[in-house]
């Protein structure tokens, strides 16, 4: 509410406003105009018209006031403080006309009223608000402004120095109403000038009040303060000097009197919603920008968690596909070096198991390279190789490990040699991965230890790759898991080489799966599509 009037303050009207204030000025003289042809019809007395506006005038100039109490309490000036006690004294002398006024509450009015009480209050009430104005007007351009300290205390002392005022007044006009020069007998006005001087007085000073304001004029508010003295000047016209009790234009003069008590109250409300209306809207485009931002950083959030588990699995995956290679590194040197060990040193089979070890280097090399290559967008580099030749080199490099733990291979062929398109390398690593896997799932079976290794024509045309253990096999509840990153049953393991073998397969256009061995253990099989895959004859 604060902030609503105080834009209402400085901020200069529109062009729009300008129009819409001067349409409605040209609407209270065109009522005007159509009023004053039957300025002296008289109207059925109904004396209860006067409390029940009293109580509209009374709500409307109250919030009026504090509205621009408000107001003042922001800007700290004092011109705003001026006219914020000029509502409050119309909101509280408009109760005291009410009271006095004969026949709205009792016939003479209420505490000793007299018939000259309600029309000196009538003339100060209308006095009120232009002398409010005039201060209004010569206050509001200087630069002095209140003591922040002292707004409060300044608010206090205007709304009690108001309310002593108009009590003050209700006291001598129902008290010494005798003391008052006579202006009605009953509810005629005591000649023509008597009846009119309180009126030219209010005009005179409406007139003032006006020219001084539209000299000054430089706000929306100043705009409709303006029109809101108008309304009260041609209230004025019609209720004292053009007309008497109960006819026709003083009906109509209690309009005015409705109209310039909230008109103001009208465009500050109007203010406010505007201004709140703009504040929801901000604040609605603002958590848009939040969540779009908050959608930006969860993004770059999980981009760097995309590169990071990215780069945690290239890590993983080269510890986890170099490990073999550099274990047979380690084992073929600690041979060669117990070959040059001997009394006699045995220079051949130390240079066999040397040769071995670079072999294994370049392995590992290829490997790594052949990681890279899982891991980029580009295309990668295939050729053609032959599936069984791959399975004994794959056979070959484990065999120390197959001896070492007793396990009898037993290898299936095709009745022709199979040719398949892709990384040689790679598919070697699945099925140095499934063999691995195989000769651990069977060192501690004390039973027979078997392991098949197969490759056969696909139904669909491709070759379908099996390699199947005795071991102890793979729990049920394991198997839908069994590929997944980071997922392992073995003490030790990381969980990363089945998950590799499926990537590799996959990204040959295959499938890598796993079924229960008969009598135990498991096969793991995949197959290279159809499309890759072709006969010797066929190449």
């Amino acid at each position: 509410m604060s902030l609503s009037t105080a834009i209402v303050c400085v901020r200069p009207p529109t062009p729009g406003q300008r129009r819409t204030a001067r349409a409605f000025l040209l609407a209270l003289l065109v009522i005007l105009l159509g009023t004053l042809p039957f300025a002296a019809i008289k109207l059925p007395e109904i004396n209860a018209i006067v409390p029940t506006l009293a109580a509209a005038l009374f709500v409307s100039d109250c919030v009026t006031a504090a509205f621009l109490f408000a107001q003042f309490s922001i800007l700290r000036q004092w011109a705003l403080l001026v006219i914020a006690s000029g509502y409050l004294f119309s909101a509280l002398i408009v109760v005291a006309h009410a009271l006095t006024f004969p026949g709205a509450f009792t016939p003479t009015g209420v505490l000793g009223s007299g018939m000259q009480s309600a029309v000196w209050l009538y003339w100060f009430w209308h006095s009120g608000l232009p002398i409010a104005i005039i201060g209004y007007a010569l206050l509001k351009n200087t630069d002095r402004v209140a003591d922040v300290r002292f707004t409060r205390h300044a608010i206090s002392l205007s709304v009690a120095g108001v309310l002593a005022l108009v009590i003050g007044l209700f006291w001598f006009v129902t008290q010494h109403n005798d003391l008052l020069p006579l202006t009605y007998v009953d509810v005629h006005p005591v000649g023509l000038f008597r009846g009119i001087i309180g009126g030219m007085v209010v005009l005179a000073l409406g007139g003032i009040a006006l020219s001084l304001l539209w000299l000054r004029q430089r706000s929306l508010l100043d705009l409709w303060l303006a029109v809101a003295l108008c309304a009260l000047l041609l209230e004025v016209s019609l209720g004292s000097v053009l007309s008497a009790r109960y006819n026709l234009t003083w009906y109509a003069g209690h309009f005015y009197q409705l109209v310039t008590a909230t008109i103001v109250m009208v465009v500050l409300v109007a203010e406010m919603a505007r201004l709140y209306d703009g504040l929801a809207r901000s604040n609605t485009m603002l958590d848009q920008e939040r969540m779009r931002l908050q959608r930006a950083i969860d993004a770059q959030s999980r981009e760097r968690d995309a590169r990071l588990m990215t780069g945690d699995a290239v890590a993983a995956t080269i510890a986890h596909e170099v490990k073999q290679p550099l274990a047979a590194m380690i084992t073929r040197s600690d041979t060669g070096l117990r070959w040059l060990d001997r009394a006699v040193p045995d220079l051949d089979k130390a240079r066999t198991e040397f040769t071995k070890i670079a072999a294994d280097g370049h392995r590992a090399a290829a490997v790594i390279e052949s990681i890279r290559a899982t891991f980029r967008k580009d295309d990668r580099v295939r050729a053609s190789f032959d599936v069984d030749k791959l399975i004994d080199e794959a056979i070959a490099l484990l065999q120390d490990d197959l001896k070492s733990h007793r396990i009898l291979v037993k290898l299936e062929r095709s009745a022709r040699p199979l040719r398949v398109m892709g990384d040689r390398i790679q598919v070697q690593q699945v099925l140095l991965n499934l063999i691995t896997n195989a000769i651990e799932a069977m060192t501690t079976v004390d039973g027979p230890r078997d392991l098949a290794v197969s490759s056969n024509p696909h139904d669909d045309g491709g070759v379908v790759i099996s390699v199947a253990d005795t071991g102890m096999g793979i729990d049920p509840q394991d198997l839908q898991r069994i590929f997944d990153p980071l997922f392992t049953t073995k003490s030790r393991g990381m969980g990363m080489g089945l998950s590799i073998c499926r990537s590799i397969i996959q990204a040959h256009d295959g499938m890598l799966w796993v079924l229960p061995n008969a009598p135990r253990g498991s096969k793991f099989q995949f197959v290279l599509g159809a499309n890759i895959a072709s006969s010797v004859g066929g190449v």
